[in-house]
């Protein structure tokens, strides 16, 4: 009997540190996910904020300037579209540098107070989106490195848990050597 009990505490206390391992790794890998999650949302925040920005700027311009509406077709495009966060980035980003073109061109838009607080809006929307993007790839790599790693590797089989993608959409594990190019 005595032999019993020794068998019986030993796959207790197995099963205790296995389930508490399991607790405690879990939990590592999904404080990861809300880091990640909080990232992207406010990514997407200012990408809306932004967007929001140059489109102000953009009905600015034409009322201080003659300019045609080619100029800023992307961002008339932008209301009809579904977009990721991904391409509206992209997207955001040829149209902000489209406006300082113009904003470069035109005095008559730097001697505007209300064009000159939105431009300087515009910089530190880029410089917050630079940081959130810094950090929301700091933890993707930190995610992505748990969920190939024993013993986190195993939760992520279970949870079936992807790898996830850097916020420029570079993929490490594919073939396309095109997305690392600067």
């Amino acid at each position: 009997m005595n032999t019993f009990l020794i068998i019986l505490f030993t796959i207790i206390v197995l099963a205790l540190v296995l389930s508490i391992t399991y607790i405690i790794l879990y939990n590592k890998i999904n404080d990861t996910i809300i880091r990640i999650n909080e990232a992207e949302n406010r990514i997407d925040n200012n990408l809306r904020d932004k967007y929001d920005t140059l489109n102000r700027l953009q009905t600015l311009i034409k009322g201080k300037i003659k300019i045609s509406d080619e100029k800023f077709k992307d961002i008339l495009k932008l209301r009809s579209r579904k977009l990721s966060n991904f391409e509206l980035d992209r997207i955001l980003v040829k149209v902000h540098n489209d406006f300082i073109s113009i904003y470069d061109k035109h005095e008559e838009l730097r001697s505007s107070d209300e064009i000159y607080k939105s431009y300087k809006q515009l910089e530190l929307i880029d410089e917050e989106l630079n940081t959130l993007r810094t950090y929301y790839n700091a933890n993707i790599s930190t995610y992505n490195k748990m969920i190939k790693k024993f013993p986190t590797l195993i939760i992520a089989k279970i949870k079936k848990y992807k790898e996830r993608l850097f916020y420029d959409l570079k993929d490490q594990n594919d073939d396309d050597y095109e997305d690392f190019k600067l």
